[in-house]
């Protein structure tokens, strides 16, 4: 009987269709739809493009007047931002690598090992997305800053404390996808596994990685993107030696009123971030994420 309920009623829509039988609305006139369509991308012009269009301008601009490519030779040519980019990079990679492990080990726990509060750590991950970074990064000044608990060690103004600082903020951000992934994953799977006799090592390389792939993917590729651009916790650790792109941009607008070298570096960082996020783009395709 379910079964001829669910054969019949398509066919009953069929026959009374939502519309009163006046059959499919026709498209509306392209005129009407370019009109519709204006006020948003003028508005996304207004906003986001144009910004970014006297940004690239101001870098074609040297001082002393005229377009020109000198502003980019200077900036390629100066030790300092070569040290920033591998700085950037390095820092960036490691702290996506650190994340997307300690991110895995802790939403594996949360998803699939029942203890009281294991609702409530989920929620909690959803909340932490909403805190700024600063915040973060002032409570580890509580720990390891000049004054406090081990502050003796000055872990915190070294690179391996803005990696600390990076790693601590960006987990939730791929534990997020992750929880999301495993709350669709079929727990039939892992209960044939068990039964089989593969033990949880083997049940996690074997049936839940492969169904987390997609989503350590977008969660370590936003987290890579968004360490490219981190500005706030490099500036608050206080970390020494430590310039990424985002500083060096700080560093030659407001300390050396360099404006053109300035937005040179401004559009390098913009276009590396573009560039992995369409890599990322293309990758996740192929994947079938």
């Amino acid at each position: 009987m379910a079964e001829a309920l669910t054969e019949a009623r398509p066919a009953r829509n069929r026959a009374r269709p939502r519309d009163g039988g006046r059959g499919p609305r026709p498209a509306p006139h392209p005129a009407r739809a370019l009109l519709w369509a204006l006020p948003p991308v003028a508005l996304l012009a207004l906003f986001f493009l144009y910004p970014l269009v006297l940004v690239v301008q101001q870098s074609f601009q040297p001082d002393g007047g005229g377009t020109s490519l000198q502003p980019y030779a200077d900036v390629f040519a100066s030790a300092a931002f070569r040290h920033a980019l591998w700085t950037t990079v390095w820092i960036a990679l490691a702290s996506t690598a650190g994340c997307l492990v300690l991110g895995f080990l802790l939403a594996l726990v949360i998803a699939f090992v029942p203890f009281p509060g294991a609702r409530a750590a989920a929620r909690f991950v959803d909340v932490y997305l909403s805190f700024p970074s600063f915040l973060i990064t002032l409570a580890l000044l509580f720990i390891y800053g000049t004054t406090g608990i081990v502050g003796s060690f000055q872990f915190l103004t070294t690179p391996w404390g803005v990696l600390l600082a990076e790693v601590t903020y960006f987990t939730p951000f791929v534990m997020r996808p992750l929880l999301a992934a495993f709350s669709q994953l079929d727990t039939a799977q892992l209960e044939a596994a068990s039964s089989l006799g593969a033990r949880a090592p083997r049940i996690v390389r074997q049936v839940i990685l492969p169904e987390a792939l997609p989503a350590l993917a977008a969660g370590g590729s936003l987290v890579l993107v968004l360490c490219l651009n981190e500005f706030g916790i490099v500036l608050f650790t206080g970390a020494k030696g430590v310039t990424t792109l985002p500083m060096l941009v700080y560093s030659k607008a407001i300390l050396e009123s360099d404006y053109p070298g300035a937005c040179v570096v401004a559009v390098v960082n913009v276009l590396i971030s573009v560039g992995l996020y369409g890599l990322y783009r293309v990758v996740s395709r192929r994947a079938g994420a």
